[in-house]
């Protein structure tokens, strides 16, 4: 039985006034993956995500999610597919006038009619979740170092249980300890959870180590898409300069190895 698939993005077509950044995207997520989203900057990469979360609308072309298509939802069921994905930002974007508990909390109480006792033992539960300490629900996000923002916002992301997960450059900012724990987080709560993941990234640690399949928008379109040894047998100039480079052949050159004798 193939992959079922769970967002479909077909001839996407996005303009903000006479600049075009989507001239017929097109690519394929399937259910339990972790797909990443790469490229050049200003190819589009967070404002596609945000179209498949319905912050945006594009000019044309359809988006399909978890088999609704956005362009043609009722509000209702608008309402309840938000309610299926988290969404990671790539600063957080925690509210910095609540503690982490309230900011876990904010969608419990905005969708579910649970009593404060169970959204209590939901939001820990969130917080142990991601790693941290149960007493950082107390605290405000000034207070906590990066890494640790990072983990809150995807405690608050999981905090309906979602069947898909969006992050947004995930490891930016983080140092690379941080960022390799991150990884493995996200694949640990992947395989734990059974959640779809769509990350935004250029971080090739993750490209290499985390990523199930990718797509790779230059040139206003999807050049590549596929598995990484599909994606190394693009020739287009980005994808040679962004993985044949001198560096990423010396640092990955086992990696690189492996996957062009698959």
């Amino acid at each position: 039985m193939p992959d079922k698939v769970v967002i479909e993005a077909k001839d996407i077509v996005t303009r903000f006034g006479e600049r075009t950044v989507h001239d017929g995207v097109s690519l394929t997520i399937r259910e339990n993956e972790i797909y990443g989203i790469l490229g050049e900057s200003g190819a589009g990469k967070s404002v596609l995500m945000k179209e498949m979360i319905m912050l945006q609308e594009p000019n044309s072309g359809d988006i399909v999610v978890l088999g609704k298509d956005l362009g043609r939802i009722t509000f209702q069921e608008a309402q309840q597919l938000r309610q299926e994905w988290g969404v990671l930002f790539q600063f957080g974007a925690l509210f910095s006038s609540m503690t982490i508990a309230e900011n876990i909390e904010v969608q419990l109480k905005e969708y579910t009619d649970i009593s404060q006792e169970m959204r209590d033992q939901l939001v820990r539960s969130k917080i142990g979740m991601v790693g941290l300490d149960a007493h950082v629900g107390s605290l405000y996000p000034s207070e906590l170092s990066g890494g640790m923002i990072k983990r809150a916002a995807l405690a608050r992301a999981l905090a309906m249980e979602p069947k898909l997960l969006f992050l947004d450059e995930p490891t930016s900012g983080l140092d690379p300890v941080g960022a390799r724990n991150f990884d493995a987080l996200i694949v640990e709560l992947r395989d734990m959870l059974g959640i779809t993941v769509v990350m935004i990234t250029h971080d090739l640690d993750s490209i290499f180590n985390i990523v199930d399949r990718m797509a790779v928008l230059a040139d206003k379109r999807v050049v590549a898409e596929g598995s990484l040894k599909n994606v190394l047998q693009s020739q287009h100039p980005f994808v040679e300069a962004f993985f044949k480079n001198d560096y990423t052949k010396e640092k990955y050159v086992d990696k690189l190895s492996k996957v062009e004798n698959v």
